[in-house]
C-alpha cells in the first residue's frame, strides 16, 4: 500500500482573515499539504472563499451548514482543521473536532475568559487520554513567529539585568478597518482589547522570557463607536522582579506598535514600521551608545502555518509518537496571553486594584 504523502486539511470559516491571510499564505506553502475543503455557515460565503482558493488549490471542496460540518467531522482523510471562526464559538468547535480525532489549529484568542480556558484544557486532557495517538491543539499566534520578535528574543540577553519594560499600542480600529464592524468582536467580553491585545501580550511574554505575575490597570471608554473599554493603562509585574507598563488605545489617529526593554547594559526596542513592506524595526542600543538597527518584514502567519503543518506531518505521516510539537503554538501559550488581559480588564473594572494572574 502506498504511504500517504501529504496531510489533508480543511478550513472552517470564510471571513476576512481566511480570504486575505490564510489563503494567500497557504498558497506560499501549498507543496506541504492538500487543502480538502473550506466550510462556512452559509453556502454563499463558503463558495466565495473557495473561488479564491481554487487558483492554488483546484481540488478544494465547498462545505456549509450542519451537514457540511458533519461531512468534515466524519471524513477520515482529513487530518487537521484550521478553525477561523467567531471567538465565542471556536472552543466548542475545536473540542468537537479533537474528539473526532482531528488535529486543530484554532485562531486566537484561545478562549474568551480563564474559566472557559480551564474547562477547555480539562476537556482536551480527557480527549487526549482516550485518543489512540497524539492530538495537537494549537492556537495561531503569528506574533510568536514574526522574525523581528524572534530576533529580539535572541538579543535580549545582551541588555543585562532588566530594569523596565514598555509596551505602547495605538491601534487603528476605525470605520475604515475591515474588522471594525465585525459583530462577534463587539459582543465579546473585553471587545477589541482582548481580541487585538493577545498579540501584544504574546510579543511581550516572548521578549521578556518570563511570566507576568500581577497587574494593576485603569480602563476607560472614550470612542463611543467602539465597544467598552477602548483604552487601558496597566502596570505589570514580572516573575524576574522587573515591572513595566502596557498602554493600549484601540483607535488612534497615529497608529503605533512598540515594545521597549531597558536593561543595565543596553536597551532593545522593536517597532512596527514600513520599509518598502510592513514589518518590524529592531534596534539595540549598547553601552557604547551605538544603535544597531535591522528591519524584518512580516512573515509570522506563513511561519506559524508551516510549523503547524510540519507538526501534523510528523505525527500523521511519520507516525512519530510523543513527538514534541512547536511550543510557540501550544494551547497553553494562548491561554496565558488571555489570562494577562483578563486580569488587566478585571483590575480596570475595580479601579486599579492589584490582580494576581491565574496560572496555566
Amino acid at each position: 500500500m502506498a504511504t500517504k504523502q501529504l496531510p489533508q486539511i480543511a478550513i472552517l470559516g470564510a471571513g476576512i482573515f481566511v480570504k486575505t491571510q490564510y489563503l494567500p499564505r497557504l498558497s506560499e506553502i501549498s507543496h506541504l499539504f492538500i487543502l480538502k475543503s473550506i466550510w462556512s455557515r452559509t453556502q454563499e460565503s463558503a463558495t466565495a472563499a473557495v473561488d479564491i482558493a481554487r487558483k492554488h488549490f483546484p481540488q478544494v471542496e465547498t462545505k456549509w451548514g450542519d451537514n457540511g460540518f458533519d461531512d468534515i467531522i466524519h471524513d477520515g482523510s482529513i487530518d487537521a482543521v484550521a478553525v477561523v471562526l467567531a471567538g465565542q464559538n471556536q472552543v466548542d468547535i475545536s473540542l468537537r473536532l479533537l474528539k473526532a480525532g482531528k488535529h486543530v489549529l484554532q485562531e486566537k484568542p484561545a478562549a474568551s475568559c480563564t474559566s472557559e480556558l480551564e474547562a477547555a484544557l480539562s476537556s482536551y486532557k480527557s480527549i487526549s487520554s482516550d485518543a489512540p495517538g497524539q492530538l495537537i491543539w494549537s492556537v495561531a499566534e503569528n506574533y510568536r513567529f514574526e522574525p523581528g520578535l524572534v530576533e529580539c528574543k535572541k538579543l535580549i540577553a545582551g541588555i543585562g539585568k532588566m530594569m523596565s519594560v514598555q509596551v505602547i499600542i495605538e491601534g487603528s480600529m476605525n470605520s475604515s478597518n475591515p474588522y471594525f464592524s465585525s459583530s462577534w468582536r463587539r459582543n465579546f467580553t473585553g471587545g477589541f482589547i482582548l481580541d487585538m491585545g493577545v498579540h501584544f501580550i504574546a510579543g511581550l511574554r516572548m521578549l521578556v522570557g518570563c511570566e507576568i505575575v500581577s497587574v494593576s490597570a485603569m480602563t476607560s471608554h472614550v470612542d463611543l463607536t467602539l465597544p467598552p473599554p477602548d483604552n487601558i493603562s496597566s502596570v505589570f509585574h514580572l516573575e524576574n522582579g522587573c515591572s513595566g507598563v502596557f498602554v493600549m488605545v484601540v483607535s488612534s489617529r497615529s497608529p503605533k506598535t512598540l515594545w521597549r526593554v531597558v536593561g543595565l547594559n543596553g536597551t532593545l526596542q522593536v517597532e512596527r514600521g514600513f520599509q518598502g513592506q510592513h514589518g518590524y524595526l529592531v534596534s539595540f542600543y549598547g553601552t557604547d551608545g551605538q544603535n544597531k538597527s535591522s528591519f524584518f518584514p512580516f512573515s509570522g502567519v506563513t511561519e506559524e502555518l508551516k510549523a503547524f503543518i510540519n507538526d501534523v506531518s510528523e505525527i500523521t505521516l511519520k507516525k512519530r509518537n510523543q513527538f514534541v510539537t512547536e511550543p510557540r503554538l501550544s494551547y497553553v501559550e494562548g491561554a496565558r496571553d488571555v489570562a494577562v488581559l483578563e486580569a488587566m480588564l478585571e483590575s480596570g473594572a475595580r479601579q486599579g486594584e492589584l490582580v494576581r494572574l491565574k496560572k496555566f
